[in-house]
């Protein structure tokens, strides 16, 4: 497995739009993917898919399935980069304008919507893509009797295993509604969510080791990273709780009591992501706080080196300092001047004074050895 921790980069997104538009303006932004749409329609029977990139496809679906069996409806659309099409779409569903504001609007947060014969939802998609960039999508969904209509930013696969339990037909996925299938989709967005906090804890886990091992102020930066990334996460997993709440609360009969009971399951698991979120950013907390106290610690450290040292020199740089004074011992005269310097004439008088210095630090020495202090350096 690879341990290396990589610099982190957050992907920017600004709001659309002026202030004081009105409200249900559909406004695409500028980065925006063209769409492309695939069509998933299914009884407990059969499954037929298509592909294409306007609401003909759509239609033409419908066409196909309209017998005597009643087909459950997956529409899948990758990128929102046509206005038109997000207009055609609120326009055959009769879907409130400001609904179809909120799916191009891409700053919503989780949430659940009720309306007359149709909910809308939202969720956010956090992963690292490819580039180890920290992506925060936003998904969007509309259910309406036998259809569902999912909206995501990119053309990036996050829903394969709902696809492949699709095709596989088993379970309940192809008999409980498109009710079901929002629980569904729902419910991998949060799996999403323990996959990248399994990355998390992996890097934190690296960081720690390097703490003990080699630690140096990189440990700072990549906690700081984790942490911001874990307040993101935090951001989208709290009120997806809230979100999955009010769908378990629910009297829409598109949400039913069979639905539910996989809800509350949702809901557990999403309680379980935020724990470990809270978690984590102890951890990382803990780490930084961990490296704060070694760096001063470690200063601590050589300060006190760095006062034994001086602590040792004072009294030695006192008596170089009283002898290195210019006082005349005779003046001008040739008198001797009785109380300046008379050391200076000594014989060996230099050699007392280094030995007298000498001595000095030497005591100093062992009496800090008998304190212990060299012992804690």
């Amino acid at each position: 497995m690879d341990n290396r921790i990589k610099r982190v980069r957050y992907k920017v997104r600004r709001h659309t739009g002026n202030v004081g538009d009105r409200p249900g303006l559909v406004i695409i932004p500028e980065d925006a993917v063209k769409p492309h749409i695939a069509i998933f329609s299914y009884h407990k029977d059969e499954l037929l898919t298509s592909e294409g990139k306007n609401i003909k496809v759509i239609l033409d679906q419908f066409k196909k399935c309209n017998g005597h069996v009643k087909w459950t409806h997956w529409i899948k659309i990758n990128g929102l980069g046509d206005a038109e099409l997000i207009e055609q779409i609120g326009t055959y569903l009769n879907i409130n304008p400001l609904v179809l504001e909120d799916i191009a609007n891409t700053h919503q947060r989780p949430k659940f919507d009720e309306y007359d014969d149709y909910a809308f939802s939202t969720s956010r998609i956090v992963h690292f893509n490819k580039e180890d960039e920290l992506v925060n999508n936003q998904f969007s969904a509309i259910i309406k009797d036998n259809i569902i209509i999912s909206f995501e930013e990119d053309y990036e696969e996050h829903f394969e295993a709902v696809k492949a339990r699709l095709k596989a037909g088993k379970g309940a996925i192809r008999t409980a509604g498109p009710g079901y299938m929002c629980y569904a989709l729902t419910d991998t967005i949060i799996d999403t969510y323990f996959i990248l906090l399994a990355q998390i804890g992996d890097k934190l886990d690296t960081i720690e080791d390097k703490v003990y091992s080699d630690a140096d102020k990189s440990i700072m930066f990549n906690s700081q990273q984790i942490k911001r990334t874990l307040i993101i996460i935090r951001r989208a997993s709290w009120p997806e709780r809230d979100k999955i709440n009010d769908m378990i609360r629910s009297e829409s009969p598109l949400i039913t009591a069979e639905v539910k009971v996989f809800l509350r399951d949702a809901y557990d698991h999403c309680i379980q992501a935020m724990d470990l979120i809270e978690n984590y950013k102890e951890v990382t907390s803990s780490i930084i706080d961990l490296y704060l106290s070694m760096v001063s610690n470690r200063m601590n450290e050589i300060m006190k080196v760095l006062t034994i040292i001086s602590v040792i020199f004072i009294p030695l740089t006192f008596i170089a300092g009283i002898y290195g004074m210019n006082f005349s011992r005779q003046d001008d005269k040739g008198h001797i001047i009785k109380d300046n310097m008379p050391e200076l004439y000594w014989n060996h008088g230099y050699v007392y004074a280094l030995i007298f210095m000498f001595l000095i630090a030497i005591v100093q020495v062992l009496v800090f050895w008998r304190k212990g202090w060299f012992n804690k350096l």
